[in-house]
């Protein structure tokens, strides 16, 4: 036998002796109304392509899997128990690791692990009792961890939150492209014309998140981790809280994607960005930069925190953290 085929049945066989200690899941009917410690539903073939997104609710211990828009899984979790609390935030993917062993508890194996922070809080399967049990990590059913890891990438948007209703979380809303769109100049708010900085070149590709921040009145862009641009952006106190929203794959007319509306860190609603454009004045010339790097999954965030260095996390990123006690 070649020495690949052998690694490979190694890997799988110890794979397999630590399944053994975790909660190995149960999948469930679509429409099964409430989840048990260890059920999960799985239907990717709701929807086969488009970008991904990830909601976490810590009051409910569920997780909810989106891809371009429709839901297509959800799962019970274990987060952070007292002392160790799961960040909420909005967070996007930094690395992927199929046979993972923490660094900071004793080497601990963490199966399937997806990081979202530097500080040790990721997503791997584990050992769900039914309550708060981690030291801040979001552990899944093993089965349901393993078929998460096969869509996700680094980049993908994952919202933890502390609303209660998840139905509220996830809502398509209308244009919020407008944002920066291209609409005639009579359609838009006055544009400042003060100077913006661009600088693409910093970092070429990667995922693009984007967070208007009320408290700065800075609009800034980041591609996979780095900062390529920002701006000055008036009437950003139209809206209080922070929210995120993802790029579909549908483009209209005039160039602009479709969003989805994801919901905040505190569960509040989203604000109507319809309304909200018509307050914003943003440089065009910044404006039309930006539109041109939006690809599907892109993240946009609006916020009245102010962007700081607790809010990144070189070489990957992460935004938003209500708290800043991961472990």
């Amino acid at each position: 036998m070649k020495r690949s085929a052998i690694s490979f049945l190694l890997l799988l066989s110890a794979l397999a002796s630590r399944a053994d200690n975790f909660t190995k899941g149960n999948e469930q009917k679509p429409l099964t109304p409430e989840l048990k410690t260890g059920d999960y539903v799985w239907k990717p073939e709701v929807s086969p392509a488009g970008p991904v997104v990830i909601i976490v609710s810590l009051p409910d211990q569920t997780l909810h899997v989106y891809r371009n828009g429709l839901r297509i899984g959800r799962s019970t979790i274990s987060s952070g128990k007292d002392g160790h609390r799961t960040p909420t935030g909005v967070f996007t993917i930094l690395e992927k690791n199929v046979t993972h062993s923490s660094s900071i508890y004793k080497g601990a194996s963490m199966p399937y692990q997806e990081r979202l922070t530097w500080g040790g809080v990721a997503m791997h399967a584990g050992q769900l009792p039914g309550y708060p049990a981690s030291h801040g990590c979001v552990r899944l059913p093993y089965d349901f961890a393993q078929k998460l890891y096969t869509i996700t990438t680094k980049g993908t948007t994952v919202i933890v939150t502390d609303g209660k209703d998840s139905k509220k979380t996830l809502d398509v809303t209308s244009r919020p492209g407008l944002l920066l769109s291209g609409k005639l100049a009579q359609e838009e708010p006055p544009q400042d014309s003060g100077s913006f900085t661009w600088k693409p070149e910093k970092s070429p590709e990667g995922p693009v998140s984007i967070i208007f921040s009320s408290a700065d009145q800075q609009a800034y862009v980041f591609r996979n981790g780095v900062e390529i641009g920002r701006a000055y952006v008036s009437g950003t106190n139209q809206f209080t809280g922070s929210h995120a929203f993802s790029a579909l794959n549908k483009v209209n007319d005039d160039g602009t994607h479709d969003w989805n509306a994801l919901g905040s860190a505190d569960g509040s609603d989203a604000p109507n960005l319809k309304t909200l454009a018509k307050h914003l004045a943003i440089p065009p010339d910044f404006r039309a930069k930006v539109r041109a790097v939006i690809q599907p999954g892109s993240t946009l965030i609006l916020t009245d925190q102010p962007v700081n260095r607790s809010t990144k996390s070189a070489p990957g990123f992460k935004i938003l953290t209500t708290e800043n006690n991961s472990k």
